[in-house]
């Protein structure tokens, strides 16, 4: 059989939808969907398109549908128009007939539904002598809710109690058997889906005997899918209704997610389709269709709409040449993402909202100005809406959506933006400063609820263009690249989002240019950044540079940050933590005496800090000042007793004094404070050899290796006790991997020499006390060692 022409305007058609521009996934998975029998595992039955407004779902929907002919499916598209399931199903019947498939008896009872209807809704308003008043015609209005009449009303039905539902109901039922003597008369006005719904699935196997496929598309779900979602499930999933053809493929498209407590259980025949922006590359394929290439414009196209299909190709219709002509079309976008908000109180509350960049209830407060009693049912109602993202406590808005309205805010009043920003900002600073109720100064930046209120505080200021704003949060984002590489991008960010919120272009590029050093060369990289680019005054400087160092001292780089450290210093002398750093990086140098120099600054600039107390101590101890080390450890345990450094330092301090009691005590406190403490267990191990007891060395060293594996210093002492206790292949084992970790171990290589010797290797034995005393010429153990091994080894 010949295949009928194509018109022209089918031609034309096909011609332009060969420029559709992205969803190129989608509608591969959609096409390719045609080619797998229903039977084929592979096969879908149901496609959920989804995303917010304006993302182009009604787009795609129609270019499926096109798809779905070319194939030569029959197909029916229904969206907001409809508002019922009858009214869905009139729908699809006359567009099928206008494919050539008649549902002869669907139609038939469809319009005795609306017959019997009319007269239904006649007969409620008899049912009451007074009919006229509003009681009566809220209870009668109540009868047709409840019998699920009046789709859509859930606010409506929420406002009447279920007593009054169930006696409006049972009065109508009862004024509608009086009045239809034919119970399918009553039947096809009280439960009409049951009466149409079978007669619509025969029409649908009818009509598919000279069809390959049926596609129904059901468009703006967000309002038909409370009428329709519940009748779908029951079509498709159960035997309710009666045979759906297995050649049926179900669209659906909206702007919510599908509920998950509904069809969570049938993923396996569903294909969901997520919406989100144009990508970079197909908002310009787009605007290049368009004719529009000039990079000024595409660049200010992208900026104005984030990406939004709807609003790319709006711009893109008007064909602008400069990108003064690009239109700001953000009245447009709100326009749609509020499309379904009539109420104006809701609308101005879902606009003014946008404002923070999260919100909880405390925020939303701030930020709408109502009465206390309207509040919660306000923000309920804004969390309901499709673009608003709740999780937890928190609420945000979808990105696409809240950046039109915040140009819509700021466009329509300049000063009104700027007074609620500060306001903003003033409250976010009152719950900041409350939050440092308890902390020390050098807690703060600890404190993840204290940050994230400061970060709030920062983009608020940056927003409302407040004059020291800006040098201030780049101060904030050298505070917050101390914390970590995570609170930096997140300080970036909003470095980031308040350029592009606020049209604040300094903070903008700071944002852009801090994320690209971040990830180029993480925080070290864009400290670096701060200190070439900012212009930062002294303290600001020393307080870039003290991060840095501290930055590059974790890194390993300890002569670089020890000059970092140092010209912090001379910048500003007075921070006592960068001291301590430059003290811990001169002892990781060797230089403890110069360690100790430091901290005898910041102790006079401090006289009660804690940890300086402690460091102090632990470098006297290496320096074998014992004296010295429990006395400056003892004050640090005064100022700070949960400190199990302190604890296991003075604890090791005791040890070499000679008092085991007291160096037990200390050890086993840090080890209360802190039981996978390795160098306490380690340490402790030495009180236990002390004292004779093997079992609990082993059991601590054991226990410190199992934490530590790559542990020199563990391996060797581990190796030192299975040595003593006669265990030398055990013992050689512990000795290679603590000189494969430390290559220059002198103690290692006189106790592997040691053991080789006991086990008669007596060449090996020497060469390893050679390269003890190679790097410890003054090794006294190694020399009697290797001497001994001399007077007693075999003669060649």
């Amino acid at each position: 059989m010949a295949q009928p022409r194509l018109s022209m305007q089918e031609l034309i058609g096909r011609r332009r939808r060969s420029g559709f521009i992205g969803r190129g996934a989608e509608r591969a998975a959609f096409r390719a969907n045609f080619g797998f029998a229903p039977e084929d595992e592979r096969h879908r039955f149901l496609f959920h398109v989804h995303g917010n407004a304006g993302v182009g779902k009604t787009f795609l929907v129609r270019e499926l549908e096109q798809i779905a002919r070319e194939r030569g499916a029959l197909t029916a598209y229904v969206d907001e128009a409809a508002g019922s399931v009858p009214e869905a199903l009139a729908v699809i019947s006359r567009q099928f007939a206008g494919q050539g498939h008649r549902f002869k008896e669907l139609d038939r009872l469809l319009a005795a539904h609306r017959e019997r209807r009319h007269e239904a809704e006649a007969a409620v308003a008899a049912l009451d002598p007074e009919a006229a008043s509003a009681g009566s015609l809220a209870l009668a209005r109540a009868g047709l809710v409840g019998l699920g009449m009046v789709p859509g009303v859930g606010a409506f039905a929420g406002a009447l109690d279920a007593e009054r539902l169930a006696q409006g109901a049972d009065r109508l039922r009862a004024g509608l058997s009086a009045r239809f003597r034919n119970p399918e008369d009553v039947q096809i006005v009280l439960s009409p889906e049951r009466v149409l719904t079978p007669v619509f699935l025969t029409g649908l196997a009818d009509a598919l005997t000279a069809a390959p496929w049926a596609v129904l598309f059901f468009d703006t779900y967000e309002r038909t899918g409370p009428f329709l979602d519940g009748w779908l499930h029951d079509v498709m999933t159960t035997d309710r209704y009666g045979a759906l053809p297995a050649e049926v493929v179900v669209v659906t498209a909206g702007q919510r997610a599908f509920d998950t407590g509904r069809w969570g259980a049938f993923a396996d025949f569903m294909s969901d389709l997520p919406l989100t922006p144009f990508t970079d590359a197909e908002a310009r394929g787009l605007l290049a269709d368009r004719g529009v290439v000039a990079e000024p414009v595409v660049a200010e196209v992208l900026r104005l709409t984030g990406g939004l299909p709807v609003l790319v190709s709006t711009l893109a219709e008007t064909r602008p040449a400069d990108p003064e002509d690009v239109g700001d079309p953000s009245a447009t976008a709100v326009e749609r993402f509020l499309k379904w908000e009539r109420d104006p109180v809701r609308r101005g509350v879902a606009l003014v909202c946008a404002l923070p960049r999260w919100l909880d209830t405390d925020v939303f407060r701030t930020v709408v100005d109502c009465a206390d009693d309207e509040l919660d049912a306000l923000y309920t109602g804004l969390t309901e809406l499709p673009f608003v993202d709740e999780r937890g406590e928190r609420t945000r808005y979808h990105d696409v959506v809240r950046a039109p309205m915040l140009r819509l805010l700021r466009k329509r009043s300049p000063r009104g933006w700027a007074q609620r920003q500060r306001r903003l900002a003033e409250t976010f600073g009152a719950w900041r400063a409350e939050a440092e109720s308890g902390l020390r100064a050098d807690q703060v930046w600890s404190d993840e609820r204290w940050r994230e209120l400061r970060l709030a505080e920062s983009y608020h200021l940056l927003c409302s263009a407040e004059r020291d704003a800006l040098p201030v949060a780049l101060r904030d984002f050298a505070r917050a690249c101390d914390v970590g590489e995570v609170a930096a991008r997140r300080w970036a960010r909003a470095l980031l989002d308040a350029g592009q919120d606020a049209d604040a272009a300094r903070a903008g590029r700071w944002g852009s240019e801090l994320t690209a050093a971040l990830a180029a060369g993480g925080t070290v990289d864009a400290l670096t950044l701060l200190l070439g680019r900012a212009g930062l005054d002294d303290p600001s400087q020393a307080l870039v540079r003290g991060v840095r160092g501290r930055q590059l001292w974790r890194g390993g780089a300890h002569v670089e940050a020890l000059a970092d450290l140092d010209r912090a210093v001379e910048l500003d002398p007075g921070p006592v933590w960068v001291r301590l750093d430059r003290a811990r990086v001169r002892s990781d140098l060797g230089d403890y005496d110069a360690a100790i120099t430091d901290l005898d600054r910041a102790l006079e600039l401090e006289p009660e800090h804690a940890l300086a107390h402690s460091l102090r101590g632990e470098f006297h101890r290496i320096l074998g000042h014992d004296d010295a080390a429990v006395r400056d450890l003892s004050e640090g345990l005064r100022l700070d007793p949960d400190s199990e450094f302190a604890w296991a330092s003075r604890g090791a301090a005791h040890e070499r004094r000679g008092d085991l009691d007291a160096a037990l005590a200390d050890l086993n406190r840090a080890l209360e404070l802190k039981p996978d403490y390795a160098w306490a267990l380690g340490r402790r191990a030495r009180i236990w050899r002390a004292l004779g007891d093997h079992e609990r060395q082993l059991a601590d060293l054991d226990r410190g290796i199992e934490l530590w594996p790559d542990w020199p210093w563990g391996r060797c002492e581990r190796g030192d006790a299975l040595r003593v206790a006669g265990r030398h292949e055990e013992a050689l084992a512990d000795y290679d991997r603590a000189l494969a970790l430390d290559p220059d171990y002198a103690s290692a290589y006189a106790s592997r020499g040691a053991s080789l010797a006991a086990l008669d290797r007596h060449e090996d034995a020497l060469a390893d006390f050679d390269r003890a005393l190679q790097r410890r010429p003054d090794y006294p153990w190694a020399q009697t060692q290797r001497t001994a091994l001399l007077h007693t080894r075999p003669a060649d």
